[in-house]
């Protein structure tokens, strides 16, 4: 019998398809399905510091000051107390999720500094979440801020939290770092438990009839996921965190991708979007389907398997493989 088990953040899970943070995660119903039609995991829809902060009345001062001098302010911000529940609606919501399902629940925290981070990361380990994920989502827009900044701002909000609470923690970040496998062992000898590869940066449009910045949510493609794979190649085994591959997971294909780089588990939400919650089941029977017909016995069998762990020099591969793509591109003459 084929095995799909694998383990992220310590725990066992029934097969790799983990669920990621969404507006989908808001009911407990979808988590309900989530669970029928085969997800090993539920990341649950982020808390963000902005909500933490305006509880406490700081981002509430700063925003009705800057509304005296420009009356749009107020509108970049939704209803932060409202968004996602808030923040004791939204501890209220890992006990409400966590008494309708089995698998394992893990929680979310978005935002860039520690803030309130830590009260709320034991907050929400106290109402029973299984882990909880670090969805740092930050650009560094102030010209004065070098990338070393930057990088030393992630490690120290990592370690903070890490050494505040006994859950295990991921950490989801993008992937523009100058040294993307130095950063990565920074935040894993912080405290990290697992890599979350990659978030999206949402790029927003310009309305030219109206002249304002417009909200603009592309879903992820498949072809996204070339990107996460190749880290996860290159970092596998050389780092002791677990890798989770995210955006640009849709199909079964995807799914064994991921694991074949070398990650733990791999997470949808857009696929579930475009798709419906079933889509779950339809990939996990497409995973045991090619496993079946390619002979392999379980998901740890192939996991790390065309990763770049035995090659000597990964830099120097990196680069015979460019000059080879560039290489063999077909020029077609009259």
């Amino acid at each position: 019998m084929i095995d799909l088990t694998t383990s992220y953040l310590g725990m066992n899970l029934k097969n790799p398809l983990v669920v990621s943070a969404s507006p989908l995660c808001e009911e407990v119903d979808n988590i309900r399905r989530m669970e029928d039609a085969g997800a090993a995991a539920v990341v649950l829809h982020s808390l963000f510091e902005e909500q933490i902060t305006l509880e406490s009345h700081e981002l509430n001062h700063h925003l009705s000051h800057s509304a005296e001098s420009y009356a749009e302010a107020l509108s970049y911000f939704p209803d932060m107390m409202n968004y996602n529940l808030g923040p004791e609606g939204y501890l209220e919501h890992i006990r409400r999720v966590k008494e309708a399902v089995d698998i394992p629940v893990i929680g979310s925290l978005n935002g860039v500094s520690t803030g309130g981070w830590i009260t709320y990361a034991k907050k929400i380990e106290e109402a029973g979440a299984d882990a909880l994920e670090l969805n740092i989502y930050f650009i560094p827009t102030d010209p004065e801020m070098t990338g070393a900044d930057v990088e030393q701002m992630y490690v120290d909000l990592v370690r903070d939290v890490t050494s505040s609470v006994a859950l295990p923690v991921a950490v989801k970040i993008g992937p523009y770092f100058s040294a993307m496998a130095n950063m990565a062992r920074r935040l894993d000898r912080a405290g990290a438990g697992a890599l979350v590869l990659f978030n999206r940066f949402y790029q927003p449009d310009f309305d030219l009839e109206e002249l304002e910045v417009v909200p603009d949510l592309d879903l992820s493609r498949s072809y996204e996921l070339r990107l996460r794979l190749r880290w996860v190649a290159i970092l596998y085994g050389r780092i002791k965190a677990d890798m989770a591959v995210t955006g640009g997971v849709h199909t079964a294909e995807d799914v064994l991708k991921a694991m074949m780089a070398g990650a733990r588990v791999a997470m949808m939400t857009s696929a579930l979007l475009i798709h419906g919650i079933e889509h779950l089941a339809r990939v996990r029977a497409d995973i045991l389907q090619w496993m079946e017909e390619h002979e392999y016995e379980s998901i740890r069998q192939m996991q790390g398997s065309m990763s770049q762990r035995s090659v000597a020099d990964p830099a120097a591969f990196e680069r015979a493989n460019y000059m080879k793509v560039l290489s063999s591109y077909p020029l077609h003459r009259r």
